[in-house]
């Protein structure tokens, strides 16, 4: 098997669409500010401010190495990672 570092990583236009939008999720609830907004998230410069050690569950590589690499594609789990991402962004 192909180690996490030869793989194709996920492509993040780092838009701050996810993390203006935690608040509209149970499994992010827990990041939400009170505004619906990622408690690490930085307003002015749209990025997360912990982006290095943010949760495994806000890393879709990483996320998809721990839970979804036995039930899915890795291009099946990035199609409906990027189609989340589009429909956050046109929200």
């Amino acid at each position: 098997m192909r180690s996490m570092q030869s793989k194709k990583m996920f492509k993040c236009k780092k838009c701050g669409a996810c993390c203006s939008n935690v608040g509209t999720s149970e499994l992010y609830a827990d990041l939400d500010r009170g505004d619906g907004k990622c408690i690490y998230f930085d307003d002015k410069t749209n990025l997360c401010t912990i982006y290095e050690d943010r949760p495994i569950k806000c890393n879709v590589d990483k996320i998809y190495e721990a839970y979804f690499k036995n039930t899915m594609r890795l291009e099946e789990y990035y199609k409906l990672n990027y189609k989340a991402c589009e429909k956050l962004r046109n929200k």
